[in-house]
C-alpha cells in the first residue's frame, strides 16, 4: 500500500476514549443494514422470535470478528488494513431464502461454509475475475438487487406474508409514517443524524405502532442478558451440490462489489492499493464467509455506508474500526439486546425497506450514469440485463419445469441479470476488456 498524501490518516494515533466514541458511531451507521438481512431472512423462512434473536446475535458477533480481520489484519496475508466494516451481503439474500426454503438452515450453512473456500481461493487470481465486472455490469447488478427486493418490502407494508391482518389500513398508515420520518430526516438533517435515518425510522415507527397494539413485549422478559454464540447452533451443516453452486456464484459477485469499495475507501484515505492489498482483503472476506457458516450467521461483504461516514467526519483511522469490531462482538454476546429487534412489526420494516431497497437501486442508476450511452451497445447491455433480471423476479413459476439447480439459479433475478450483463459486455466490449 502506497501513501499518496503527506499524512498517514490510516494509522494516526487517537486516544482510546475517542476511539470508542467514533467506533460506536460506525456501529450505529451500519447497524440497521446489518440487522435487516437476518430480519428479512427470518420472516421469509417463518422462523421463531427466539431463532431471529439468535441470528441477530450471531450476526453482530461475526460482523465484529470479520471487521477485525479486515481492518487490523493477520500478518501480511489476511486483511486489507483499511478502515473497513464488513456486514451481511444483501446480494446473497435472494439465494439464501431460496436455499433455506428448499433445504432448511443446515443446507444453507453448508453452502456458506463450502463456498467460502472458493472466495478465499479467488484471492489468488482476483485480477482475472474483476475484468468481467466493469461499471456497466456492477451498475446493472446493483440496480437489479435494489428493485428486485422491493416486493418483499411491499408484503411487509401490508402486514407480512400470511398475516391475519394482511392489507389492514393501519398497517399502511404505520409504514407511511416510517417512510415520512426517514424522508424528513434526509431533507432537514445533516451529518450523523442523517446517516442513521433508517435506524431512527425503525425506532420511532415501532413506538408509533405500539399505539395500535402491534408490539409484543412478552418474550423480552424471558431472554438472557449474556449468552455465548455457539457454533452450529441449528445442527451439523448439510452439503448439496445445488446450494453450494448457487451460493458460490453469488459470493464471487459480492467479491467484485467489495473490490470496488476497497478502491473507493483507498481514495478517501489517500493511499494507492497494490494487487497484494486487494488479495489480502479478499482472503479476509473468505475467512469471514467461513465464520458466517460456522456461527450460523451470514456471508459478509464490505459496507459502503461507513465509507460515507468517513467522508462526513474526516476520520479515516483503521483503529476506529477495530474499536467498532470490539463493540459489535460485545453486542453479539447480549441476547436481550438482539431480542429488542424482534419487537419491530412488519409494517415498520416495510416502510424502512422501501427506502433502503429503493436507495440501493438508485445507487445502481448512479453508477450507470457514468456510462457512455451514446453507444447503442451499452444501452442494449443495460436494457437486457435489467429487463431480464427484474422480469424473472416478478414473474413466478417461469422455470418450474427446469431441473432443481437450474430453477434455483434462473428464478433469481440477480443471477439472470448479472449473467446477461457479463455475457453482453463480453460480446460488445471484449476488445476493451482484454486490451491490457
Amino acid at each position: 500500500m502506497q501513501q499518496l498524501g503527506s499524512k498517514d490518516y490510516i494509522n494516526e494515533k487517537i486516544p482510546v476514549s475517542k476511539l470508542t466514541v467514533l467506533g460506536f458511531q460506525h456501529v450505529l451507521v451500519m447497524y440497521s443494514a446489518a440487522v435487516i438481512v437476518p430480519i428479512i431472512l427470518a420472516n421469509a423462512l417463518q422462523l421463531s422470535n427466539e431463532d431471529l434473536a439468535f441470528l441477530i446475535s450471531a450476526d453482530l458477533f461475526t460482523c465484529g470478528i470479520a471487521t477485525f480481520l479486515q481492518s487490523f489484519g493477520i500478518g501480511r496475508f489476511v486483511g486489507i488494513k483499511l478502515p473497513v466494516v464488513l456486514g451481511c451481503a444483501v446480494i446473497t439474500l435472494g439465494p439464501m431464502i431460496s436455499i433455506g426454503k428448499a433445504g432448511g438452515l443446515t443446507v444453507l450453512y453448508g453452502a456458506i461454509l463450502l463456498s467460502s473456500i472458493l472466495v478465499f481461493t479467488s484471492s489468488f487470481f482476483i485480477n482475472k475475475i474483476i475484468k468481467f465486472f466493469p461499471p456497466i455490469v456492477i451498475g446493472s447488478l446493483v440496480t437489479i438487487i435494489g428493485f428486485s427486493l422491493v416486493p418483499i418490502a411491499l408484503q411487509d407494508m401490508a402486514g407480512g406474508f400470511g398475516a391475519k391482518d394482511f392489507g389492514d389500513p393501519k398497517n399502511y398508515l404505520v409504514s407511511i409514517f416510517v417512510l415520512i420520518v426517514i424522508l424528513l430526516i434526509n431533507r432537514f438533517c445533516k451529518g450523523f443524524l442523517k446517516s442513521i435515518a433508517i435506524l431512527v425510522g425503525l425506532v420511532l415507527g415501532t413506538i408509533f405502532a405500539s399505539f395500535f397494539g402491534m408490539v409484543d413485549f412478552s418474550h423480552l422478559h424471558t431472554t438472557e442478558w449474556v449468552k455465548f454464540v455457539t457454533p452450529l447452533h441449528f445442527g451439523a451443516p448439510e452439503f448439496t451440490f445445488d446450494s453450494v453452486v448457487v451460493m458460490s456464484i453469488f459470493l464471487v459477485i459480492s467479491v467484485a462489489e467489495s473490490v470496488g469499495i476497497f478502491y473507493m475507501i483507498a481514495d478517501i484515505c489517500e493511499v494507492k492499493l497494490t494487487p497484494k492489498d486487494i488479495a489480502n482483503g479478499i482472503r479476509a472476506e473468505g475467512c469471514a464467509q467461513f465464520l458466517g457458516g460456522l456461527f450460523n450467521s451470514f456471508p459478509y461483504v464490505t459496507f459502503s455506508e461507513n465509507a460515507g461516514l468517513m467522508t462526513v467526519t474526516g476520520v479515516r483511522n483503521r483503529f476506529v474500526l477495530v474499536a467498532a469490531a470490539a463493540i459489535l462482538v460485545i453486542l453479539g454476546l447480549v441476547p436481550k439486546f438482539a431480542m429488542l429487534t424482534t419487537l419491530i412489526p412488519h409494517p415498520v420494516l416495510g416502510g424502512a425497506m422501501i427506502c433502503l431497497f429503493g436507495t440501493i437501486g438508485a445507487n445502481g442508476i448512479k453508477i450507470l450514469s457514468n456510462i457512455d450511452f451514446k453507444r447503442n451497445e451499452n444501452i442494449m447491455i443495460v436494457a437486457c440485463s435489467i429487463g431480464i433480471g427484474l422480469g424473472t423476479t416478478v414473474t413466478p413459476g417461469l422455470f418450474n419445469e427446469m431441473p432443481e439447480i437450474v430453477k434455483m439459479l434462473l428464478e433469481n433475478g440477480i443471477f439472470t441479470g448479472t449473467v446477461t450483463a457479463i455475457l453482453l459486455n463480453i460480446l460488445f466490449n471484449y476488445r476493451e476488456m482484454f486490451k491490457k
